[in-house]
């Protein structure tokens, strides 16, 4: 499926950690890549918030056809193998730091809810024991896999090649177009915080091209929004949906 000449990516390229080649891309090539990701990234998260809060499908359902679409398109792409992929681990310092950036950030979430919020600090295990745990076993395979397979490694394979060597650029984009794609939970601080979240997830993705090691990350901190009290702001079947 490769769109133009490849070359072998060198070690400072941005890329998908699966990305075994890139493509040397025409004018035209580049810019259909900007509004593909366009269509991708603002126009799909709007038609499926459509589809949840207008025509009242089921949130999962309406993000199939995306998930379907990229995980195709990943299997067929010479360019990219997922077995490469899910292979490639993270050092011990890197756990390191997925651990302490989560202590010490997470802690000062906590102590907010605790300290501002103390009606909702722990409200899902504390009332309803039953949910939390099926959460905290579901998260993880039904949301957070999804989420990183588009978000980070579709997102570096398909679009890495155009940032060049401003990694950040790449960086703060994808945490915007990650808050954006939270627009169908219908609450700012599920926009704003994952904007903040993606951010940090894409950083980290960059720096280790490791699949799991931005799963891991990004299942502490859900694991962590849903256990001290914010989840209702995050889940649309746990709380409200109605700051619009």
């Amino acid at each position: 499926m490769s769109e133009a000449a490849s070359v072998q990516p060198d070690a400072n390229a941005l890329r998908a950690g699966g990305t075994i080649s890139l493509p040397e891309l025409t004018p035209v090539m580049r810019a259909w890549r900007w509004i593909e990701m366009a269509l991708l990234f603002l126009l799909a998260p709007l038609a499926v918030d459509y589809a949840v809060h207008t025509e009242r499908v089921p949130v999962f359902i309406a993000l199939l056809p995306v998930l379907l679409l990229v995980v195709v398109f990943l299997v067929l792409d010479r360019t990219f193998t997922f077995r490469r992929e899910l292979s490639r681990g993270f050092s011990l310092g890197q756990l390191t730091s997925i651990l302490a950036v989560f202590a010490l950030g997470g802690g000062l979430v906590a102590a907010y809810v605790h300290q501002y919020l103390p009606g909702q600090f722990l409200e899902l295990p504390r009332n309803r024991p039953e949910v939390w745990e099926r959460i905290m076993l579901l998260y993880p395979l039904m949301s957070v896999l999804a989420q990183e397979m588009l978000y980070r490694t579709f997102y570096f394979h398909r679009y890495g090649v155009l940032f060049g060597r401003a990694w950040w650029a790449a960086i703060l984009l994808n945490g915007v177009l990650f808050g954006i794609g939270h627009i169908v939970i219908g609450t700012p601080l599920a926009i704003y915080g994952t904007m903040a979240a993606g951010m940090l997830f894409a950083w980290r993705y960059a720096m280790t091209r490791s699949f799991w090691a931005v799963f891991i990350e990004h299942t502490l901190w859900g694991w962590l929004v849903f256990t001290v009290g914010l989840g209702r702001y995050f889940f649309t079947g746990v709380g409200i949906l109605t700051w619009r």
